[in-house]
């Protein structure tokens, strides 16, 4: 495998295992609402200062997106040696990161959890957008929309515009598109040959 593979079926399993992962804990929380309930509620629901934590949810929550995190810390790893396009590794590397810090500081860590969060959503968007030099057309033009819109459903949701969906389903428009993408994405440079310094397609 070249390391471009191996970047990318590192994150295609981060992908799928976080989407699966997601779905479970959703199910196994008591009146989960997609709509009124944030996507991390499923590792601590914090309203004020009162934090209930649901078992098995927030196990399978917190250690899938942990999981999730040290794959994309891995394929950042990978992908610097298939392409040297260090910029590329930088903002993968923090998403990963974000992803970690996300699972190991829940809702009840307070502002931790806020800023972990947002590094892991405004660096995923970027991602999309910037990995796209490395990908083949028409990849590349699903990989910058996906990134935009993540961003764009970002810049809303921070304020607490959410355009009638709720802050769960607000917070899904920026998650969404970035994991969906991540599937692609993995699958795509899956099936790439490109050597250690090679660089990237444009």
């Amino acid at each position: 495998m070249s390391n471009a593979s191996r970047a990318g079926a590192a994150i295609f399993v981060g992908a799928v295992q976080f989407g699966l992962c997601l779905v479970l804990a959703e199910v196994l929380f008591p009146g989960y609402s997609v709509s009124s309930n944030y996507i991390s509620d499923l590792g601590a629901f914090c309203t004020g200062s009162t934090c209930v934590v649901y078992q098995p949810s927030a196990a399978i929550f917190d250690t899938s997106i942990v999981v999730f995190g040290l794959l994309v810390l891995l394929a950042a790893y990978c992908l610097q040696r298939a392409y040297r396009w260090t910029p590329g590794t930088i903002v993968v590397a923090l998403a990963g990161a974000g992803m970690v810090g996300v699972g190991l500081a829940p809702e009840t860590t307070g502002i931790w959890h806020s800023l972990f969060s947002l590094i892991t959503f405004l660096f995923a968007g970027l991602s999309a957008v910037l990995l796209a030099r490395t990908q083949r057309k028409p990849m590349s033009y699903f990989s910058v929309a996906l990134g935009l819109l993540t961003l764009v459903a970002l810049v809303l949701f921070v304020p607490g515009e959410y355009l009638g969906l709720g802050p769960g389903g607000m917070e899904r428009l920026v998650v969404y598109p970035v994991l969906l993408w991540a599937v692609g994405f993995g699958g795509h440079l899956m099936g790439q040959e490109g050597e250690p310094g090679s660089s990237p397609r444009r």
